[in-house]
């Protein structure tokens, strides 16, 4: 593979506008098909074989004329203090503004009156009408949007407090903001401090540019016929970002070092390719795995969600195998310090360096201090992770709702009010479905399964049920006491679905429970017990791959170890900030409830693949420097002293990345950057180095030790570029003379 890269390096160098303009050709006709193509819709969240699905596909099958794709809106008034929204001024105040809205409102379908409803609190505080439009939140338009605020205002102007709850609000999140533009601004200053050259580090930028807008357009541009949601293209978003800088830092600043000892241009951008672009291949082969298997989970969102990630890192990694070096064929050599070219113009190259050449730095002491007390940096290291771990054992999973908006949004404050005045768990009612037609007696069947819900402890309401038009299926509604969210809710679930199966053994009818707190509690549930299933073969492919890299058992051993205090940290510091809302308002989080439900899954996919980007780009070198004869410990300093410095810069500019989309208004989005941050510094500096050396220290040479039957049997991926040695003609025969011939452009 590396003779196949340093080929594909090479023909990049040559052929760069070629290449660039192919890879621009690719991006105008990103953005004009994501420009082009219908806004897609956002999606609730299923899982296929779980009860509440079951009873979800039922209803769609029994009570189709229910399954409105409209957009629904409530407005929630409340009387002032000392008043009820019954008193006639009131009431007037209400309906004229209903009357208004379904009236003259654009795409109003229907407004119901809360006062024949029976949508009034029984104290006489808040009532609520349901507004059902014509057409979908995505397609509503900005006029319906102001006549709903209008009809808010109307109410408001005679003394009710008004707010606005439902699907017309939920916009799709745009990617894009001044948190994450302070984060691509700390990317950009430690690409400039780590490779020291303005152009090296805006070429790093612009490639991974590239590759994210290209990413990013196809998945705006297939939101409307594959159902991608705004988080798809958020995650695809932040997920190029960061590693298409890294990726491209990496070759980068491996060009620079072949530059620097006085290769030809094109020749360094070959070797660079073939070495730094094996491990960028076999790095972003890792997260593209464990990021399609997210698929084998069974939630839908969570496999695109993983295909939107992996297509991101997929085209990272071709922009830097191919654009990359084709830039590097546009700047050359001055990509160098000025001093280092005129170094290499005066043959002067042995004594004079650069810093990512080899210079003993930062990286190379640490790394001697490690060696010199590993027990100590071992123990501190792994206790530290294992203390912020330990809030992880609490984790509870859920799904977030208007609760965990803003206090600042009116969608928080209707869902306040409502809660205020109808209990809280008016916003998270059950729906069970009674499929009766195995049973002799609908009406007997139904009744009896009202009777039970009603006498479960938990219970504060259950609704009439309603039956289908074939009377072989009916519906009623179940309001628990407590919160959608709150662990009390979960349990009532429970208890109901094991109340009415007596039921259903008595009777022959199917009774299911759903509705949206039911079908988060199953997501939240499957998650859970999918967690070490997905984690065990993660680790174990882990194991795997390293062990075919490395040549070597107990690394991998080390890595997969390190790599389970990395997600447990990642865990422990998820419960802090948001189950226990430690440093909460610092990023704005007000409310504090379980973490989202697909977070664990999708952080260890993700951070199972940045993880293996560091073990590989530190310890190829490990390794590099030992098979050519170096000691352990030597071995060690050479893998700090050559990317020691690389491997820290790549993890500072992803943990900006990742912590600049913290800022985002969207508690999904919020999660996913707090848990990605930590879980990368965790990983970075903590385990692969400190614990990483540390280990390697005290195993010594056992530490590349291989049983004869897996060197026999395993494939050897040549990921230091040791075939480039034997295959390609050494440049040492090269003159001065010959580079000076360079054009100007290239050097």
């Amino acid at each position: 593979m590396a003779v196949l890269l340093y080929r594909i390096g090479r023909w990049a160098f040559r052929r760069r506008r070629l290449v660039g303009g192919v890879w621009l050709g690719v991006l105008v006709l990103a953005v004009a098909a994501a420009a082009l193509a219908p806004a897609g819709e956002e999606e609730d969240l299923s899982m296929p074989g779980t009860e509440s699905q079951k009873a979800f596909d039922l209803l769609d099958e029994r009570f189709p004329q229910s399954n409105s794709q409209g957009a629904e809106a409530r407005l929630v008034f409340r009387a002032p203090d000392g008043q009820r929204v019954t008193a006639r001024q009131n009431r007037a105040a209400i309906e004229d503004a209903l009357g208004s809205l379904e009236r003259d409102g654009a795409q109003v379908e229907s407004a119901t009156d809360p006062y024949e409803s029976g949508a009034v609190s029984e104290d006489g505080t808040v009532a609520y009408s349901t507004i059902t439009y014509t057409a979908d939140a995505v397609d509503l338009t900005e006029a319906s949007k102001d006549d709903l605020a209008n009809a808010a205002r109307q109410a408001r102007d005679t003394g009710l407090t008004v707010e606005i709850g439902g699907s017309a609000l939920d916009a799709e999140e745009e990617p894009g903001g001044t948190t994450e533009i302070v984060g691509v601004a700390v990317a950009a200053v430690v690409l400039v401090l780590a490779l020291g050259s303005l152009i090296a580090a805006g070429l790093s930028l612009l490639t991974a540019f590239v590759g994210v807008a290209i990413a990013f357009g196809l998945v705006s541009a297939l939101a409307a016929p594959l159902g991608l949601t705004s988080t798809v293209a958020i995650l695809a978003l932040m997920l190029g970002l960061a590693v298409g800088i890294d990726y491209a830092l990496f070759i980068t600043s491996r060009f620079r070092h072949e530059c620097a000892r006085g290769r030809a241009p094109e020749e360094a951008a070959g070797r660079a390719v073939g070495t730094a672009g094996s491990a960028v291949v076999f790095a972003g082969a890792t997260v593209f795995i464990a990021l399609v298997g997210l698929g084998v989970v069974g939630i839908p969102e969570l496999t695109k969600m993983g295909l939107g990630g992996a297509g991101a890192v997929a085209l990272a990694v071709l922009v830097a195998l191919t654009l990359v070096p084709a830039l590097f064929g546009f700047f050359g050599r001055r990509m160098l310090p000025r001093s280092v070219r005129k170094a290499i113009r005066s043959g002067d190259v042995p004594s004079r360096p650069v810093p990512d050449t080899g210079r003993p730095g930062l990286g190379a002491r640490w790394a001697r201090f490690v060696l010199r007390r590993p027990v100590p940096v071992l123990m501190i290291a792994g206790l530290g992770l294992g203390t912020v771990a330990l809030p992880a054992l609490g984790l509870e999973l859920g799904l977030p709702g208007d609760e965990s908006k803003s206090v600042e949004t009116t969608q928080r404050r209707a869902y306040d009010l409502l809660s205020e005045g109808f209990g809280p768990g008016f916003n998270g009612p059950l729906t069970v479905v009674v499929d009766t037609s195995g049973s002799g007696d609908t009406r007997a069947t139904t009744d009896l399964v009202v009777k039970t819900v009603r006498d479960v402890d938990g219970v504060a309401s259950v609704g009439d049920p309603v039956l289908g038009r074939a009377e072989d299926t009916a519906v009623l509604t179940a309001v628990p006491e407590t919160a959608p969210t709150s662990g009390a809710t979960k349990d009532l679930v429970h208890t109901i679905r094991s109340a009415v199966s007596e039921v259903e053994a008595d009777t022959g009818a199917d009774v299911l429970v759903t509705g949206t707190t039911a079908m988060n509690i199953d997501i939240s549930q499957a998650m859970s017990d999918a967690l070490l299933p997905y984690l065990t073969v993660v680790i174990g492919l882990a194991v795997l791959l390293l062990t075919v890299v490395f040549r070597s058992v107990l690394v991998p051993v080390k890595a997969a170890l390190g790599f389970l205090l990395s997600v447990g940290a990642a865990f422990g510091v998820l419960v802090a900030v948001f189950q226990w809302g430690w440093a909460a308002d610092l990023i704005g989080i007000e409310q504090t409830g379980p973490v989202m439900s697909l977070m664990p899954i999708l952080i260890i996919g993700i951070v199972f693949g940045l993880a293996m980007d560091y073990e590989v780009f530190l310890l190829t070198r490990m390794r590099e420097a030992y098979v050519q004869g170096a000691s352990p410990g030597d071995a060690v300093v050479n893998g700090f002293r050559h990317s020691g410095r690389v491997v820290a810069a790549a993890a500072i500019i992803m943990i900006s990345v990742f912590a600049g989309f913290i800022g985002m208004n969207s508690p999904t989005i919020q999660t996913m950057g707090v848990g990605l941050a930590a879980a990368v510094a965790f990983d970075a500096f903590v385990v692969r180095m400190s614990i990483a050396p540390a280990v390697l220290a005290l195993l010594g040479r056992r530490a590349w030790w291989l049983p004869r039957i897996l060197d026999r049997v395993l494939p050897n991926v040549d990921i230091e570029g040791e075939a480039l040695s034997r295959q390609v003609p050494s440049p040492a025969t090269e003159s001065d003379t010959a580079v000076r011939r360079l054009p100007a452009g290239r050097d």
